[in-house]
Order: C-alpha cells, then sequence, then structure tokens
C-alpha cells in the first residue's frame, strides 16, 4: 500500500487529501511538522507529500515553496484546491446560560494555527472579543489541547473532523471571515499518483534563474511563452541565498510536457543563459462542492 505524509491528524490537509483520494486505499502518514513531512518522501519512508503552497487570502507559503526549491529534489505529481474551513470547537456545556442557549461571552481562551487565528478575526471580535488568543503548532494540535482542558473555557479554531476525532462540540460553523477561503495543495513524489477522479487539466511548474546582471530578462523569459500562446497561470520571485539581489522565477503554465511548444519555449528560454529547472508536470483537479460532505460528515 502507498504511504503519504501530511501534517497532523484532523488538519485541513488532512480533510483535502482525504477529498483528493476518495476510497482508494493509501496509508497516511501523520507529521507535526512540515519539514518532517517533505522528509518523509527524501527519506524513504513515505511515497508522496501533502504540501499546502498557496491560500486565497495569504497568498504563496513562501516556507513550503523554499522547502521544494532548495531543500528536496521531488517532483510535484498532482494539485488540488481545498476549502480552508475553520469552526469554533470546545465542549458545549462551558458555554450554555441557564436557559441551555450557547453563550460564547463565557469564551476564556480561543486556540488555533497562527494563520487560521488571523483568518477568523472578524468573527472572534464580533463574537469573543473578551477571549485571549493563542498559538498552536496547527489546529488540529489546538483542538487537542482544549480536549485535555476540560473546564477552563478554552476552544480552538479547527476543522470538523478534528472535533469528530477528539469528541468535541462544533460551537460555531465555518467562522473564517472569507468565503472564498481556498488552499492549494500540491501532491510530491518521485513516481506518477493514480486518482480515481478525473483531472479539469495539466500545469507545468518550472524554475528559471536568469544569469547576473541581464537586463530584461523577465520580459524575454514570458516572450518565449507569449508569442507561442502558452498560458501562465502565476509568476513569482523569489531569492536565490546565493546573493542578495538575486533572483529565481518561479512559473506555472497550464500546459503539459508532452506539449510541442512547451519544451521549444524552454529551450529558447536556456538560449537566453538562463537555468530552466522542472518542478513538475501533473494533473489539476478541479474542486466539487458535493464531494467533501462526505468527508465531513464522517464519524
Amino acid at each position: 500500500m502507498k504511504r503519504i505524509a501530511l501534517l497532523p491528524e484532523g488538519t485541513v490537509s488532512h480533510e483535502a487529501i482525504r477529498y483528493l483520494i476518495g476510497d482508494t486505499p493509501y496509508e497516511l502518514l501523520f507529521y507535526k511538522y512540515i519539514a518532517e513531512v517533505f522528509q518523509a518522501v527524501d527519506k524513504g519512508k513515505a511515497d508522496y507529500s501533502v504540501i499546502p503552497i498557496e491560500n486565497t487570502i495569504d497568498g504563496s507559503v513562501s516556507l513550503h515553496m523554499d522547502w521544494v526549491v532548495h531543500e528536496v529534489d521531488i517532483q510535484m505529481q498532482a494539485e488540488w484546491v481545498y476549502p480552508s474551513i475553520q469552526n469554533l470547537i470546545g465542549y458545549r456545556s462551558e458555554f450554555t446560560n441557564d436557559r441551555g442557549e450557547l453563550d460564547l461571552s463565557k469564551v476564556v481562551k480561543i486556540m488555533s494555527h497562527p494563520v487560521a487565528l488571523p483568518q477568523c478575526k472578524e468573527f472572534i471580535q464580533t463574537t469573543a472579543a473578551q477571549a485571549e488568543l493563542e498559538s498552536a503548532g496547527s489546529t488540529a494540535e489546538a483542538v487537542e489541547i482544549v480536549k485535555h482542558n476540560p473546564g477552563k473555557g478554552w476552544t480552538a479554531l479547527g476543522t470538523k473532523l478534528a472535533a469528530s476525532k477528539h469528541g468535541l462540540d462544533i460551537l460555531a460553523s465555518k467562522v473564517t471571515d472569507h468565503d472564498n477561503n481556498f488552499t492549494r495543495f500540491v501532491l510530491i513524489g518521485h513516481q506518477p499518483i493514480s486518482l480515481p477522479r478525473k483531472p479539469e487539466g495539466q500545469r507545468t511548474s518550472i524554475l528559471v534563474t536568469p544569469p547576473q546582471d541581464f537586463p530584461g530578462a523577465l520580459h524575454q523569459v514570458l516572450s518565449a511563452f507569449a508569442w507561442r500562446r502558452l498560458n501562465l497561470s502565476r509568476i513569482e520571485s523569489r531569492p536565490t541565498k546565493k546573493q542578495l539581489g538575486n533572483y529565481y522565477f518561479y512559473i506555472e503554465i497550464l500546459e503539459s510536457l508532452d506539449s510541442i511548444l512547451l519544451p521549444a519555449a524552454f529551450a529558447e528560454i536556456e538560449a537566453l543563459g538562463c537555468h530552466v529547472r522542472i518542478l513538475g508536470s501533473y494533473p489539476s483537479y478541479k474542486y466539487v462542492e458535493a464531494a467533501i460532505e462526505p468527508i465531513l460528515e464522517e464519524q
């Protein structure tokens, strides 16, 4: 059975991979830190790793992209988006008034991952402004801490999956300030993966590193794609970490390497003196809202 490494059980990463693979039998390996998730494939402990790389609200996850570029040499094998749905979780009995109604003014502390807390800022300010905010290593860790501290008025922002796992109640559902809060994930590994659902299309990710002191580098690189009518979905510059002022360009193309045009574009870019590194050419899976309900309702 193939093994997939990811962040802790009950995180959005956990929900996201279950959404992607459906009933396909894979062994899920949970790790506390993203470095361990990357290293699981690099050291042969897992066949694939689940990596969040972009978010609607916060943009690129730079730390994770730097791992892909600088720390490991593992190809992207699939990509998909999944909603980052946070819920207020705790023991309902701690937050009911004499009439049996939910009273969130009783909340003493709200815990979650430092990215999730600001994504729920408006909800916190309007519903439980009195609560102390505390960061945790992950949303799942925050829920587990609440589980082991009953009677203190502590709550967590996390997934329904985590609440179900730890036997806690959903005090408020979908508390993220923006309804369109999606996270983009990639599955990295050394071999292509077979998945039950049909992809929406193909995507290829590359790094282009121009030579030093190359005026008009980005313009000339983009021209190689433009005149061939190759559609780019993302362009981002990141430091090479070798010298101040040196950058590479991370580029995503809505095309497969099987295309005749794409290798020709790479050859033109390399003729300019640039280095092209292919990070992966992989299927892109469309988000289907109805497909998440069995995941959220399970257990």
